[in-house]
């Protein structure tokens, strides 16, 4: 298979899937088109033999508000219908199954928010989505910090052989919630 070469191709001459279930408000086309205009067109379209968009169609929306003609695209023509179709679903599916560092994307968010960068550029709708990530971040933090390993100390304890029972259930108990117990119960 030969190696996809980018093209520059007139948006006139790609045709959107009718079938695209990936919807695009007003709102998320808007952040795309500040993303545009910040940063430029960075991730080519990706298209079939006969130039329908395979992945791409919000960037393409975006180059059309913003008076572009052109588009870089990479053409797939290897894949079968089936593929397309496919990869249609998956190019938008995987992205959503990924998670984020919470505590790394909060740092960078505080630097970028710190620098005065819009951060509409880069899909948070205002403040408010900073706020609640800064929350979620300070919970988490203290969520870690109330988790931190406790130290113990040994004692050795002499009880009575009718409590034994008593504390072997205790130990199981303690050991299920994870903790380490050196128990020797004779």
């Amino acid at each position: 298979m030969p190696q996809p070469q980018i093209e520059l191709l007139p948006l006139a001459a790609l045709t959107p899937y009718a079938r695209n279930a990936r919807t695009h408000s007003a709102e998320q086309l808007a952040q795309l088109v500040a993303s545009l205009r910040e940063f430029g067109f960075t991730n080519p379209v990706l298209i079939d033999a006969d130039g329908g968009i395979i992945a791409g169609h919000g960037r393409v929306l975006a180059a059309q508000q913003v008076g572009m003609t052109e588009v870089p695209c990479l053409r797939l023509g290897h894949l079968t219908e089936t593929q397309k179709r496919a990869y249609i679903i998956a190019d938008n599916q995987l992205a959503l199954n990924a998670d984020w560092d919470e505590e790394l994307l909060a740092a960078e968010v505080r630097a970028l928010v710190a620098a005065d960068f819009d951060m509409f550029v880069m899909g948070f709708d205002d403040a408010d989505d900073i706020r609640q990530l800064d929350e979620e971040m300070t919970q988490l933090k203290e969520k870690q910090e109330s988790l931190r390993p406790i130290r113990w100390t040994r004692i050795l304890i002499s009880i009575p052989t009718d409590f034994a029972g008593r504390i072997e259930e205790a130990v199981d108990a303690i050991k299920q919630a994870g903790a380490e117990v050196d128990y020797a119960g004779n």
